[in-house]
């Protein structure tokens, strides 16, 4: 669905040569649905724009839909629907004549893009609100109006360019859910930049990290976590003897850090270890203390994230971006 090789752009600023993007190697699947993931100004949405034919490359070349972005952006832009970062609908506009409006720019006929309107409402949980205007709609109903309206096309893949950002948790969760139906319905390819983590972990099936304009890891999220973080133990024990503690857990299941425990003058102590797959060490952590005379009284697992990788890579946190 998408080939791209050597995407670069760069941009003059004050006399100054700034390159957005340095490069970029990227396939994408049909009926993929994959995440960018990098920090503001890492170059995400400029690759986003040049592979939907908004920005011409500076170099490089990029097959989309079987169309040279290029040679040939209005096949492209036929093919794929869009959904920006800012809200499509035009405020003073009528939800419905929005969505009739953007099956003409396409070509449909009436009773084409009628019969979409009314069947894309209903799946997405506007109907009823056909003659409101788009500045009366929540901030939901105007993001899933924006799902509407990059869907009129019925497009094989699908942009989504930070979808969900100043949505609150219920809308974030509502939105996702009809974006995944529609694309069960449609069989489409998705393309995703986000912020938030839990997103780009729970719906894609790959995450692309860009930084700097250059792809630095590419995999199935399970898989980064595991190539580039590690899980971390959380155990109280019963003992102030850290050297006894360390003796008696396994060799080789990680870095330990003993730290006293809260509050001050408890007896006992708090033990972290960053190890891979900690699901499965834990039970012979706490085994492994207990034969050592060294009672647990608390054991917890954090699992590895896509933050701790981003910021393994990085020296970066993505939670941070998405705060500021």
């Amino acid at each position: 669905m998408i080939r791209a090789r050597g995407l670069t752009k760069t941009f003059s600023r004050r006399k100054e040569t700034v390159e957005a993007v340095k490069g970029i190697d990227v396939d994408v699947t049909e009926g993929e649905l994959v995440a960018f993931l990098g920090p503001n100004g890492a170059g995400k949405s400029t690759t986003l724009r040049m592979l939907t034919s908004l920005l011409e490359p500076t170099s490089g070349e990029a097959t989309v839909a079987g169309y040279d972005v290029t040679t040939h952006p209005a096949q492209v832009r036929a093919r794929l629907g869009f959904i920006g970062q800012g809200n499509g609908g035009g405020f003073s506009y009528k939800v419905i004549d929005e969505l009739h409006n953007q099956g003409r720019f396409y070509g449909l006929a009436p009773a084409v893009y009628s019969e979409r309107a009314a069947d894309l409402m209903g799946a997405l949980e506007l109907t009823g609100l056909e003659k409101r205007s788009v500045q009366s709609l929540s901030g939901g109903q105007r993001r899933r109006l924006d799902v509407a309206l990059g869907l009129m096309n019925h497009p094989p893949l699908l942009f989504l360019d930070e979808p969900t950002t100043g949505l609150d948790p219920h809308s974030r969760a509502n939105l996702w859910e009809h974006i995944t139906a529609m694309r069960e319905r449609y069989g489409m390819t998705v393309v995703l930049t986000t912020h938030y983590l839990d997103e780009a972990d729970s719906m894609a099936e790959r995450v692309v990290v860009i930084d700097h304009g250059e792809i630095i890891a590419d995999a199935a999220p399970d898989v980064l976590k595991r190539r580039h973080a590690d899980d971390v133990l959380n155990l109280a024990v019963a003992t102030d003897d850290g050297a006894a503690v360390r003796a008696a857990l396994p060799d080789g299941l990680g870095e330990v850090e003993l730290t006293a425990l809260d509050p001050p003058g408890s007896d006992g102590l708090r033990v972290r270890v960053a190890t891979a797959r900690g699901a499965d060490a834990l039970p012979g952590a706490i085994e492994a203390l207990r034969l050592a005379g060294v009672a647990t009284t608390s054991a917890s697992v954090r699992q590895a994230s896509l933050d701790d990788v981003f910021l393994n890579l990085t020296g970066r946190s993505l939670r941070e971006e998405a705060a500021a």
